[in-house]
């Protein structure tokens, strides 16, 4: 089974997401992009589920771009997870290395779907 990496900061959230996601992930969570990014160097996920707007030295376009450009990390699918809907909010987080952009709020069986789909591989 894959693992995903819920990095949010509502704790809502991240339920949510587990609740929907653990009858085909294992799920591994983080309330701040920080952290997430220990995690993510010690046991690397297949893909990750990432907030923009977090508190912490790190936010979610910063934390997608290290990823992106690390050569050991970059074929990790990185999904941003946001309220951010703005055209220019989705293109700068694909510029990032972003794979895919969901706007909160947002259908967790379509991000469930979706993710089945860019996992199958």
């Amino acid at each position: 089974m894959k693992t995903i990496l819920v990095v949010d900061d509502q704790s809502e959230i991240r339920k949510l997401m587990r609740l929907t996601l653990r009858k085909s992930f294992l799920i591994e969570e983080a309330e701040d992009a920080d952290f997430a990014f220990k995690m993510i160097q010690s046991n690397p996920p297949s893909a990750i589920l990432l907030d923009v707007m977090m508190p912490g030295k790190l936010n979610g376009y910063e934390l997608c771009e290290r990823i992106k450009n690390n050569p050991k990390l970059c074929d990790i699918y990185v999904v941003l997870v946001t309220a951010r809907g703005q055209v220019i909010e989705q293109e700068l987080g694909r510029s990032l290395g972003a794979d895919a952009y969901f706007v909160k709020p947002f259908s967790p069986h379509k991000l469930e779907q979706h993710l089945l789909e860019a996992l199958s591989n």
